[in-house]
C-alpha cells in the first residue's frame, strides 16, 4: 500500500474551496487531510462535511502545528499573507504548494529563497499552466530549439468583472493591507496573472526557470473603485531579446477568453480558448504542425498531484517554483513603476450596466483587440485617452532588491 501524504490546508474559502473538493473526494488515496486552517470555517461549503467527518479545524497554522504535522502545507489565502506563512510551514517541516502570486513584495522572494534551501522543503507557486502536461511538453520543444529562435509572445485575456467581485473581501484592489504589507491585487496580479507569466514562462532556459526581463513599459487603466487598476496592457524586453506583449482587462462589456500567440523564427504556435476548437497549434514555416492539447481543457488542480509526486519521489521536478516565479513579482513592480498614478477612464467613454452590476468602456474590447492583433499599445493608435508608462529597466530592480542577481 502506497505511504500517505499528510497535508494541511490553510484557506479553504474562494480558491481553497475548489482545493478543499478534491482533498474531500479521495480521489487520490495517498492524501491524509489532518487539517484545514481558516478564521472563517463556518463559511465554508464543506464545513457541515468537515464536522462530520471529524476533520480538525484550526483558526491559525500556529494552532495547528501546536497539534498536528503535514508533508504538504496548501495556502490558498490573500496574497500579502503568502511569505510568512509559507516560510512558517516550511520551518515546521512542509513542503509548500502556495497559490499565485508568490508575493507582491520582491523583497519577500530572498526570504522566502533562504528558507527553502535551509529547510530543503520545496515551495511551488500554483500558476496553472505551468503544471499541465502540453504546456510543460510544449515548453520543452521550445527548450529543444525545434521552432527556431523566439521572437515575439503576446497574450490577452478579456474577464468582466462587477461590482461584487470587487467587494468580495477588503483587499480586493487594494495596494497594501491594513498592516502596511504589500497586496497590489489587480488583473495582472490575481485573475489573469496566469497568461503574464504564461509568456514569461515559456520563454525560460529551463523547465523550472522563466525568462529574465530587461524592460518594461506599460499603461494602466480603472473604472472600478480601487486603488490598483483593473486594465493593463504591458510591453517587456527579455535579456535575450524577445518582444512580450501581454493585455488583460475587466472593464470589457465582451467576454474573451485567454489567447496567446508565440513567434519563432521557424514557427507560430497559437491559441484561442474561445469557440469549438481550443487546443495549441503549431505551423512551421514549411506548413507542418503539432498540435498541443489546450491547457483550459485540463485539470488546473494537476499542480496538486505533481506536488505530492514530488514528495514521494525526491527526485521529480517541480516545474514552478520560485525561479520560475520571480518574474511575475518583479513584472507587477515595475507596472506600478512605470505608471505610479494609474489613469481613470473618461467619463465619456464609462457605461454601466444595471442588470450585471458592471461598469465597462466603450470600444476596449475593440480597441484590444487591435493592439492585440498588430502588437501596439493604445498609446500607439488613435485613442486620445491612452497614457504610456515610462520604461523601467527591470535588470537593475532585480540588481538593486536581491543579494545576487537570481534567475529573473
Amino acid at each position: 500500500m502506497e505511504e500517505k501524504i499528510s497535508v494541511v490546508l490553510v484557506g479553504i474559502n474562494g480558491y481553497g474551496s475548489l482545493y478543499l473538493r478534491e482533498l474531500l473526494s479521495n480521489q487520490d488515496a495517498r492524501i491524509q487531510l489532518n487539517g484545514v486552517v481558516d478564521i472563517n470555517p463556518e463559511f465554508s461549503d464543506y464545513y457541515d462535511e468537515l464536522i462530520g467527518r471529524q476533520i480538525p479545524i484550526y483558526q491559525s497554522i500556529e494552532s495547528f502545528y501546536k497539534e498536528k504535522q503535514a508533508d504538504l502545507a496548501i495556502i490558498s489565502t490573500p496574497i500579502h499573507l503568502h511569505k510568512e506563512q509559507a516560510c512558517f510551514c516550511m520551518n515546521y517541516g512542509s513542503h509548500v504548494l502556495c497559490e499565485k502570486p508568490m508575493t507582491a513584495n520582491p523583497k519577500d522572494v530572498q526570504v522566502m529563497k533562504d528558507t527553502r534551501d535551509k529547510t530543503g522543503k520545496f515551495l511551488a507557486i500554483g500558476f496553472n499552466w505551468s503544471f499541465i502536461p502540453s504546456i510543460l511538453e510544449l515548453k520543452k520543444d521550445i527548450i529543444k530549439g525545434i521552432f527556431g529562435k523566439p521572437i515575439r509572445f503576446k497574450s490577452m485575456v478579456q474577464w468582466p468583472r462587477n461590482e461584487s467581485y470587487y467587494n468580495r473581501s477588503p483587499w480586493a484592489g487594494k495596494k497594501h493591507s491594513t498592516d502596511g504589507s504589500m497586496i497590489f491585487d489587480s488583473v495582472a496580479n490575481n485573475a489573469t496573472a496566469h497568461f503574464l507569466h504564461n509568456l514569461l514562462y515559456l520563454n525560460g532556459d529551463n523547465v523550472d526557470t522563466s525568462s529574465k526581463i530587461d524592460t518594461l513599459e506599460a499603461e494602466l487603466y480603472r473604472v472600478n473603485n480601487i486603488e490598483t487598476f483593473d486594465t493593463c496592457v504591458t510591453y517587456i524586453k527579455t535579456i535575450n531579446n524577445v518582444d512580450i506583449y501581454f493585455y488583460a482587462s475587466h472593464a470589457t462589456k465582451e467576454n474573451k477568453e485567454p489567447c496567446f500567440q508565440l513567434e519563432f523564427e521557424n514557427a507560430t504556435i497559437t491559441y484561442e480558448s474561445d469557440g469549438d476548437f481550443n487546443d495549441i497549434v503549431a505551423v512551421w514555416n514549411d506548413g507542418t504542425s503539432k498540435i498541443y492539447k489546450g491547457p483550459e481543457n485540463q485539470n488546473h488542480l494537476t499542480k496538486l498531484s505533481i506536488s505530492l509526486d514530488a514528495i514521494s519521489n525526491k527526485n521529480y521536478q517541480i516545474p514552478c517554483g520560485i525561479e520560475a516565479s520571480i518574474p511575475h513579482v518583479l513584472s507587477i513592480q515595475a507596472m506600478h513603476e512605470s505608471v505610479p498614478l494609474v489613469k481613470e477612464f473618461p467619463q465619456t467613454i464609462v457605461r454601466y450596466d444595471d442588470f450585471e452590476k458592471q461598469f465597462w468602456i466603450q470600444d476596449l474590447s475593440k480597441i484590444l483587440n487591435y493592439c492585440y492583433t498588430n502588437c501596439f499599445l493604445p498609446s500607439e493608435t488613435d485613442t486620445n485617452w491612452a497614457l504610456r508608462g515610462k520604461k523601467i529597466n527591470v535588470s537593475q530592480l532585480s540588481k538593486n532588491i536581491f543579494h545576487s542577481q537570481p534567475d529573473s
